[in-house]
């Protein structure tokens, strides 16, 4: 098995597919052949998938093994209905095997793999089958993308929670974007006198990129 990194975040729509591409370019950079693969993309309308399509084009320019895949190579299940892959499936059985046997073709090509889920740690794929769950499934290590808005204390921390009580090695790295211009006044503070490390997806992912892979 290679190194697998499982890339999730505390809600939807907070930079997972931006720190994915961040982290295949950087690795790629220090010569490691690199693969990535979103085991359930919904959204999907008309044969174009929203992150899929991007991912594919990103990691065809860092690995020449990788230029004969297609979408499907890196994103296996798909679904129309823009939401959590349980409902956009209408409930079926969530078909692990087959992301498995993705990720072997994946693997043979590539010497690092990202992997990156959908949704926050919760979002269900079956009714009793969470995102968290696929992590430990897929015996990845995890980093966990959080926002820098008002709120980020709570939802980093609840989601690191749940990370520990899973048993699932794991980084934090914080999201920051123009408009989060209080953060270092309103929640950088408390995460300073907890000594919680703060890496940024702007200025800090050679250090994260170092300590995602001596997870």
């Amino acid at each position: 098995m290679k190194k697998r990194i499982f890339i999730t975040a505390t809600n939807t729509d907070i930079g997972k597919t931006y720190t994915t591409k961040l982290l295949l370019v950087e690795y790629a950079s220090r010569g490691l052949k690199v693969g990535v693969i979103k085991p359930v993309e919904t959204g999907v309308v008309g044969g174009v998938y929203p992150d899929g399509d991007m991912l594919l084009d990103l990691v065809k320019e860092l690995n020449s093994l990788m230029q004969n895949l297609n979408v499907e190579d890196i994103v296996p299940l798909s679904y129309e209905l823009p939401a959590a892959p349980f409902i956009a499936s209408g409930g079926e059985k969530f078909d692990l095997q087959k992301v498995l046997q993705a990720i072997k073709k994946l693997e043979a090509l590539c010497d690092i793999l990202i992997i990156e889920g959908a949704g926050g740690l919760f979002v269900p794929i079956e009714k009793d089958f969470m995102i968290i769950d696929l992590i430990k499934a897929l015996e990845a290590s995890a980093l966990l993308v959080t926002h820098c808005s008002l709120g980020c204390i709570n939802d980093t921390l609840l989601s690191k929670k749940a990370l520990e009580s899973h048993g699932i090695k794991h980084s934090v790295v914080f999201n920051c974007k123009e408009s989060d211009t209080s953060f270092e006044e309103v929640s950088a503070p408390y995460f300073k006198a907890t000594n919680f490390t703060v890496l940024k997806t702007a200025s800090d992912i050679d250090t994260l990129c170092d300590v995602l892979y001596n997870l």
